[in-house]
């Protein structure tokens, strides 16, 4: 059985996958430790975890010498798109596909995000035709078109992440980073809470003010379970407008929603209805090496054109 490896070093999550025949039969992540009250980590530091995690990832891939490697090298699908914490998964990657003779593929971890959803929701007849794409995670907010795998970016966030806006909020109340899972706990139902205005133009939108919103209700009296409320309500309400926005000027596209903060399940429950649109079950949403062990396949099996690929150097 032919097997395709994937590994994914994102700023919070060291993951390792494989693919075989069409499935995902191994998908390990671990999530990098930040220290308590801390809300990130610095590019060093998470290069260094990675180096320090990457081998027990590894070892649950043991016994499957792979037909191909892939792996994410960069954030996005963008010139000068770049974060040193990838350099990691690299290293790994190369060094794996040059002991057992076999291509590497590269690709972005935003093409992973959305590669990974496709697969979890059986749309992965969408790699050959065109759908708008949501990637909203820690570090990134954006909607992207795309076609027959080539990802445009249409819009997203003009300053803050949404991940990085409820881990703000989060760490303020006093929550664990990363915060949203404990966020959407405290939350409860959301029923009768109000946002308040949000900053949306076109497919972009401005973030940051929700950290100053959520402290003016604190300052005001309103206990934590409402901060967390009114904070998940404003993210979904600019998502919801990015939307409305992009599917007016892309009419009859689906829509798939990628990346941890999808994983909300208000956000799953409103957008599903609301959109028909399509999501990740939460392994396959939160970072993960998934949908680069796909892309792999897929790519290797000629049923995706090659992107970036370095053959295996030797001596």
């Amino acid at each position: 059985m032919s097997a395709f490896w994937g590994i994914d070093t994102s700023n919070y999550t060291t993951s390792a996958a494989l693919s075989e025949d069409g499935e995902i039969t191994v998908n390990e992540r671990k999530l990098l430790l930040v220290a308590e009250g801390e809300r990130g980590l610095r590019q060093s530091d998470a290069l260094f975890a990675h180096t320090v995690s990457l081998p027990e990832r590894l070892a649950a891939l043991a016994g499957k010498i792979p037909t191909a490697v892939g792996v994410s090298d960069v954030p996005r699908d963008l010139p000068g798109s770049y974060m040193p914490c990838f350099l990691a998964g690299v290293a790994a990657a190369s060094a794996a596909a040059v002991s057992a003779g076999v291509p590497l593929f590269r690709f972005s971890h935003q093409a992973g995000h959305i590669a990974a959803a496709l697969y979890s929701c059986r749309r992965e007849d969408l790699h050959k035709s065109r759908f708008l794409a949501f990637h909203v995670s820690g570090g990134t907010t954006e909607v992207v078109l795309v076609d027959e795998g080539r990802i445009s970016r249409l819009g997203g966030t003009r300053d803050i992440s949404a991940g990085k806006a409820i881990d703000r909020v989060g760490v303020t109340i006093g929550l664990t980073f990363p915060c949203g899972k404990e966020l959407e706990r405290l939350a409860g139902d959301l029923s009768g809470i109000k946002p308040g205005r949000v900053c949306v133009e076109g497919c972009d939108c401005n973030l940051s003010g929700l950290e100053n919103q959520a402290a003016d209700l604190l300052k005001k009296g309103a206990d934590t379970p409402t901060v967390a409320a009114f904070t998940l309500a404003a993210v979904g309400k600019t998502l919801d407008k990015m939307t409305e926005n992009a599917r007016a000027a892309y009419p009859g596209l689906p829509v798939l929603y990628a990346g941890g903060v999808m994983s909300n399940r208000f956000f799953r429950e409103y957008f599903s209805e609301k959109y028909e649109g399509l999501f990740a079950e939460p392994a396959y949403s939160c970072d993960n090496a998934a949908g680069i062990a796909r892309l792999t396949e897929l790519t290797f099996r000629g049923e995706l054109p090659v992107r970036r690929e370095r053959a295996p150097e030797r001596a």
